[in-house]
């Protein structure tokens, strides 16, 4: 029998490899892109070969993208040339906003590709498809530089809600939000409303446990640039939690930050140092822990953190520490790290994890927990610290090119 088996799956190999057409004078890249609709871009970028890995490439196609105050995104796609096209290396940059679609943003992505392939298909040789559309001098539109009625506002109102159940049990979840912002180079203001409700019943002999948390925030902050490494801020905060033992609370800090690198280049790489200094006011749901039922405070943070994007992989971390003034004693410690490593070709190496120490929780109540709180998690529990962790790697061999896409039993 086992004979009989491998007998069948080694014809089943030399048929499909038998079977595979040969690709190798279309020109490979490697897509290295996690905002990317790759299914489309392999069903409509031809003369091309997409390839698994950036060692079997003749070019790697490097995005880095970030978000813009419009609500889309800044995208900077560098050409790498690889082995013949080493030489070859250059940056293309566009950009979306908020009212295009998921279709018009894949499509936008799809016409840089093209361009900036252009040149790597004449030095393959390989353009005898290749089209190229301009528009004629007397088609041209006229370029007049628009003014923005909005002057750069853009508003944002959003609801959403799931509803999920069985006979013994039934939850739901509802948030409401509505936010602004203002992003310039010189000047980044936001503000946000929110509220959010989680509800559970759950019937035990006839009888309905109804769990209910709720939250309401007001969040402002509004950031102003220095210079290409300094930045200054204020951040409030105002809102109410159940969960967290808060009937009000109120939050006032200014803030300062340092960039070790310049801002323009944050997309690839930074390393950032921030104070923050301010006031802290809380009006308890039940007494808190302290025995105290409100009260006004001063707290201050340091964060250290900082990010790097490369064709290797990418790793970020940071660490951070609150103390309480009034009682240096009252304070957390925190630092987190995820990194996504290529160690070499086919093989990628990923870890991520944090770990806080927390002495700070004033706004825990002083009150016992009932077994029926901790159960529903109605309530924010005492705890020295708190972490999570996870390792992996994955490793990819077998045959180099992954251009077809095949959606059949995809649901």
């Amino acid at each position: 029998m086992l004979k009989y088996f491998t007998f069948v799956v080694s014809f089943f190999i030399i048929f499909n490899l038998s079977a595979q057409e040969d690709t190798t004078e279309q020109l490979r890249i490697f897509l290295d892109c996690n905002v990317c609709d790759s299914t489309y871009l392999k069903q409509n970028l031809g003369n091309v070969q997409f390839v698994r890995d950036q060692d079997l490439s003749d070019v790697h196609l490097f995005f880095v993208t970030q978000r813009n105050g419009s609500g889309g995104r800044n995208y900077d796609i560098d050409f790498i040339g690889k082995g013949d096209f080493e030489s070859i290396k250059y940056k293309l940059s566009f950009s979306t906003d908020s009212n295009m679609t998921r279709d018009d943003n894949r499509k936008r992505v799809l016409e840089n590709i093209k361009l900036g392939l252009v040149r790597f298909w004449i030095a393959k040789g390989t353009t005898t498809e290749v089209v190229v559309n301009v528009p004629t001098p007397e088609n041209e539109e006229e370029k007049i530089e628009e003014k923005d009625p909005w002057n750069y506002w853009v508003f944002r109102a959003g609801a959403n809600g799931f509803f999920d159940g069985q006979e013994s049990s039934k939850s739901s979840y509802l948030n409401f939000n509505i936010s602004a912002k203002r992003v310039t180079d010189k000047n980044k203001f936001s503000f946000r409303v929110s509220f959010n409700e989680n509800k559970s019943t759950f019937t035990f002999d006839d009888e309905d446990i109804v769990a209910i948390n709720n939250s309401k925030s007001l969040n402002i902050s509004d950031v102003i640039s220095i210079n290409d490494h300094w930045s200054y801020g204020f951040f409030g905060n105002l809102g109410a939690s159940t969960f967290s033992n808060y009937d009000l609370f109120w939050r006032l800090r200014p803030a300062i930050e340092y960039n070790f690198f310049k801002y323009s280049e944050s997309a690839k790489k930074q390393l950032i140092l921030s104070y923050r200094n301010g006031l802290y006011f809380n009006d308890y749901i039940e007494r808190s822990v302290f025995a105290e039922e409100k009260e006004l405070l001063f707290q201050h943070s340091f964060l250290i953190g900082g990010s790097v994007r490369q064709e290797w992989g990418n790793i970020n971390g940071e660490a951070s520490f609150n103390q309480f003034l009034h009682d240096t004693n009252l304070r957390s410690f925190g630092f987190y790290i995820g990194a996504s490593i290529r160690v070499f070709k086919g093989f990628n190496f990923n870890v991520g994890g944090n770990y806080r120490i927390t002495r700070d929780q004033i706004n825990i109540p002083a009150l016992d927990v009932t077994l029926e709180d901790l159960l529903l998690q109605q309530q924010q529990l005492q705890s020295g610290y708190n972490y999570y962790v996870s390792v992996g790697f994955s490793y990819q061999f077998g045959s180099i090119y992954n251009s077809i896409v095949n959606p059949r039993f995809n649901f």
